[in-house]
């Protein structure tokens, strides 16, 4: 599980500063978990990810990043309440965003359903 800065974002995911459309840039689909130090349903919610990020390794990058310290990128996509899971494939779809602190079994079901697929 990587931390993400706006430069790291921009290599691994999707740079804003030269596409105006949505263009991945990653090779694997992604989950990006924007997150705050002091949210309890975030810390809830890491540990699970970094289960997900043992069992996909190879098949999935997950990513966090610090709403506190990249204002941008969480204004960028609208982040209103934490944690904001943002699901990234790998074949060009819109990202599609979730609220709170998902059950492990809900994001299981959106990799095996959603982002796998995109890879196939």
């Amino acid at each position: 599980m990587e931390h993400l800065t706006k430069q790291s974002f921009q290599e691994k995911v999707f740079d804003f500063e030269a596409n105006k459309e949505w263009k991945f840039e990653g090779e694997l689909p992604c989950i990006i978990d924007f997150y705050a130090d002091w949210c309890g349903p975030c810390k809830m919610l890491s540990p699970i990810l970094e289960e997900l990020a043992e069992e996909y390794k190879g098949k999935i990058n997950i990513y966090k990043i610090d709403t506190e310290k990249e204002q941008e990128l969480s204004g960028m996509f609208g982040i209103r309440s934490i944690p904001s899971i943002l699901f990234c494939t790998a074949d060009g779809e819109i990202p599609q965003m979730a609220q709170g602190a998902l059950p492990k079994k809900n994001l299981k079901e959106v990799i095996e359903n959603t982002l796998l697929k995109s890879v196939a």
